[in-house]
């Protein structure tokens, strides 16, 4: 599996630098999303390398990560690799393994979190931008359905069978970011997704909800610590929010998805 890094100008901080790992959507490449996303702007400013790891056409015609798949979902499939990918980045370069994040976008959000909810130790949060609902789907035609409609009663079942799986499960804070005008992925994963998160997390509500020119934040917090913001972007069709929309799947207008995820990341940490 081929992947770029992007590093900071400015030198590393002693314990290293916080890492994003950013996976691409389906038809896209991993330069096409660096460029579309403009996250190496907001890692630069920030002090952040980002990892950009590019599906194989030998593993799916259209680049799709197979977020679908029960195995991968149990942790296999193309997660092995990916996990190993960040372990060597991690070995050849100062990076801080306490702010590791993992962001993606559609399909590449499938597996973002995918890659966190088997992989709690590693990453410290999770950014997805209009990604599925977790747990669902056995094949190409069950995703079409789950990206449509969610996946019904199996949305809390599979948030149950992590908890099962990986007692006690540490919790993982997440960004939730959604185009209401979304006809690929439709909201009612972002809303499922939002039902696992507060499972997985332990969170009750009800939400703190902000009102923004575009968009609305719902934020559920542990004490003064914001655990899951879900964004509501009026509008927004299938596309990164802010993105370049000189590219396929990028919307220009506020607000700025990569800006939201990086600010949202700098809140976490894993102990």
């Amino acid at each position: 599996m081929n992947y770029w890094l992007y590093l900071p100008d400015h030198p590393a901080q002693p314990e290293g630098r916080p890492l994003i790992v950013m996976l691409h959507g389906c038809r896209q490449t991993a330069t096409q999303f660096a460029q579309g996303t403009r996250m190496n702007l907001w890692a630069e400013k920030k002090g952040y390398a980002v990892l950009y790891p590019q599906q194989l056409l030998s593993h799916h015609a259209h680049r799709c990560w197979k977020w679908y798949e029960r195995a991968t979902q149990d942790g296999g499939g193309d997660v092995p690799t990916i996990v190993g990918i960040i372990h060597q980045v991690m070995t050849q370069y100062p990076i801080d393994r306490r702010r590791v994040y993992v962001a993606g976008i559609s399909a590449g959000a499938g597996m973002a979190n995918i890659l966190a909810l088997n992989h709690p130790g590693l990453f410290a949060a999770v950014g997805l931008h209009s990604g599925p609902v977790f747990g669902a789907g056995q094949n190409t035609l069950t995703a079409i359905g789950v990206m449509r409609h969610g996946a019904g009663l199996r949305a809390d079942g599979a948030a149950h069978d992590i908890l099962q799986r990986q007692p006690p499960f540490p919790g993982m804070p997440a960004i939730l970011i959604q185009g209401l005008a979304d006809t690929v992925v439709r909201p009612i994963n972002q809303a499922q997704l939002m039902r696992q998160s507060l499972l997985l997390n332990r969170l009750s509500g009800p939400a703190k909800i902000t009102q923004k020119a575009r968009s609305s934040l719902h934020d559920f917090y542990v004490g003064r610590k914001l655990m899951l913001r879900a964004v509501q972007i009026e509008q927004l069709e299938h596309a990164w929010s802010g993105g370049d929309p000189a590219l396929p799947f990028n919307a220009k207008g506020s607000p700025d998805a990569s800006r939201m995820m990086v600010e949202f990341f700098g809140r976490h940490r894993r102990s």
